[in-house]
């Protein structure tokens, strides 16, 4: 969809604004809400940006929120090449600066360096953004609660020696209406493109695999503990109760790349090492499409231990 706000409604973003300068955004209302998930998704179209923060509302008032937080010089906006001019927005270095609670106690986010640097990443950020509101937009027509700040792209996880294991985006899902009754659901995200290999996006399972094995030795103390001292667990496990799923969402291919890359996926499970891992953690695969048509909810997931079978 080709975002019609023009540059005369826009304005022109502010330059050179000082740190400790007032701003005019409301703290507790939808200008924040539409910063911090700019900030947090990395980058978004006008249409996805409406989705995200103000589906129920006209487009034009997500437009004027955007220009009034570009004239602010939080946020800036470039035009996609080959997109019908569609255009998409992406965090300032000084909006990402902003005091932000929501992201105490993790790593901030890091701000796109700058347009060109944003137009090189931007089919796969918008990919992952899109994959985001399929489960945004499912949650609300469910009843169920995934917030928008519940979709947390690029969460780092140490594998120590300087390795890491970043997924595409952390979701946090409680399924069932509000109340005692639901269940809360955490998902490890890997958004594909079919910008690499099959062989090398299976190649993820290992890394999963790795971190859901990972014990931190600390400085001073052998792996094995000695009499008296406490064993060591899981680097994970500081940060949930249950390691969490892993979904592969597929997309920039038709049904036989979808399909050669599930069978890639498949091939990989089959490797013993993994065998525990696999046991512990569900691991399953979708296409993007079918995520679109026919929603998250619905038995549109490959298991990739068993990719003939289909469950929701």
């Amino acid at each position: 969809m080709t975002d019609a706000c023009g540059a005369a409604q826009d304005g022109a973003p502010v330059q050179g604004r000082r740190a400790d300068e007032m701003i005019d955004v409301d703290p507790g209302g939808g200008d924040r809400l539409a910063l911090a998930v700019l900030v947090q998704y990395r980058m978004a179209t006008t249409e996805q940006m409406h989705r995200v923060i103000a589906p129920g509302v006209r487009i034009e008032q997500s437009r004027r929120r955007l220009a009034k937080l570009r004239n602010e010089g939080l946020v800036e906006r470039i035009t996609l090449p080959q997109a019908g001019r569609l255009r998409a927005w992406l965090p300032t270095s000084y909006g990402v600066r902003s005091e932000w609670p929501e992201f105490r106690g993790r790593r901030p986010p890091k701000a796109i360096a700058d347009p060109t640097a944003g137009r090189l990443r931007v089919g796969h950020t918008l990919t992952v953004t899109e994959t985001a509101l399929v489960f945004l937009d499912d949650a609300r027509r469910r009843g169920e609660l995934c917030r928008p700040l519940d979709w947390i792209p690029e969460v780092y996880h140490s594998l120590g020696g300087g390795e890491a294991v970043i997924p595409d985006a952390l979701m946090y899902y409680r399924s069932g209406r509000e109340g005692p009754e639901g269940s809360m659901m955490r998902a490890f995200v890997e958004v594909d493109r079919a910008t690499m290999g099959p062989e090398r996006l299976a190649a993820k399972l290992t890394a999963y695999a790795r971190l859901h094995a990972y014990v931190p030795v600390p400085v001073g103390r052998r792996r094995q503990p000695s009499i008296g001292q406490q064993p060591v667990q899981e680097e994970w496990r500081q940060g949930y109760p249950l390691f969490p799923r892993l979904l592969f969402v597929l997309d920039g291919t038709g049904p036989v790349g979808v399909a050669t890359r599930i069978s890639a996926l498949n091939l990989a499970a089959r490797t013993p090492t993994l065998a525990h891992f696999l046991r512990e953690v569900p691991v399953l695969t979708a296409a993007l499409t079918d995520l679109r048509s026919k929603g998250p909810a619905e038995p549109v997931w490959h298991p990739v231990q068993d990719p003939d079978r289909m469950v929701a």
